[in-house]
């Protein structure tokens, strides 16, 4: 049966509902005697709902009570490494090499520059012809002290630091008077003389870049009597006291004025 406290918990709007409807439906097919029983058995009804109702409720606020707290979603992290460029290493003026690298190397491209030439008188007014007298050599006539470089890159191969000559003997390898030779990278000597002073420090076998200081010009040797001016002779390596053809080999005019242009022109011999 429906208890009082049960039975009180409804409102009165809800008992209204219940027992009109129910009881409306039934009252009229049943006797006093009847419908007294039927109501005590809404009662009952009404108490099992209620019950139900109740149990269902008190379920369902203790899942939410009991219910664990949801654990936030894990955010996944990934590890970026940023790109560095390698720094820039120095790199030889006869070629550059450029290097594009991440994980692995994606590209090597090397350029080989073409081959530099200066003129042998750094600075100043200079004047010299086609002819030379009897072997090919140059005579560049410039003011005394004018400075003598390294027409390219290359290593010295010999050094005449003295000047011995005496016109009394006129010994033929003396009248160079004080002198450097250079062996290019490009496998042909050159050699200047009649220098006034050789660099300091200037030795065999150093090796020195287009343009480098070798002397400065002058007089000395058999070129005390005359102008100043610097002998300039290109020949095939052979040994350093080789004078005969250290002097000359082949006529410099067509390169020196190549050089003077600032066009590279390589020295070549004729092969026979």
């Amino acid at each position: 049966m429906l208890r009082d406290a049960q039975y009180s918990t409804l409102s009165g709007h809800t008992k209204s509902q219940i027992f009109t409807t129910i009881y409306g439906m039934l009252a009229p097919t049943h006797t006093h005697k009847a419908r007294q029983a039927m109501r005590r058995t809404l009662y009952q009804i009404c108490g099992i709902v209620l019950l139900v109702t109740g149990c269902t409720q008190a379920a369902t606020v203790q899942q939410r009570a009991t219910a664990p707290t949801p654990t936030p979603p894990q955010v996944r992290t990934t590890a970026v490494t940023a790109f560095t460029a390698s720094p820039v290493s120095s790199v030889p003026q006869s070629a550059t090499t450029a290097v594009v690298t991440a994980t692995t190397t994606i590209a090597t491209v090397t350029v080989v520059a073409r081959r530099r030439y200066a003129f042998p008188i750094a600075q100043g007014t200079v004047t010299y012809g086609k002819d030379h007298h009897d072997y090919p050599a140059t005579d560049i006539f410039c003011d005394e002290g004018s400075v003598f470089v390294a027409v390219t890159d290359g290593v010295i191969d010999a050094i005449v630091a003295d000047d011995v000559w005496d016109p009394a003997t006129d010994v033929p390898s003396d009248r160079s008077g004080r002198a450097v030779a250079l062996i290019g990278d490009d496998g042909v000597r050159y050699y200047g003389s009649h220098l006034s002073e050789i660099t300091a420090g200037l030795a065999v076998g150093q090796r020195v870049r287009v343009g480098a200081i070798l002397g400065l010009t002058g007089k000395s040797g058999n070129a005390r009597y005359t102008p100043p001016h610097l002998h300039f002779g290109i020949s095939p390596p052979t040994t350093p006291d080789d004078w005969q053809v250290r002097r000359g080999q082949v006529s410099p005019y067509l390169y020196l004025k190549a050089w003077q242009n600032g066009e590279s022109l390589t020295p070549v011999f004729d092969q026979n």
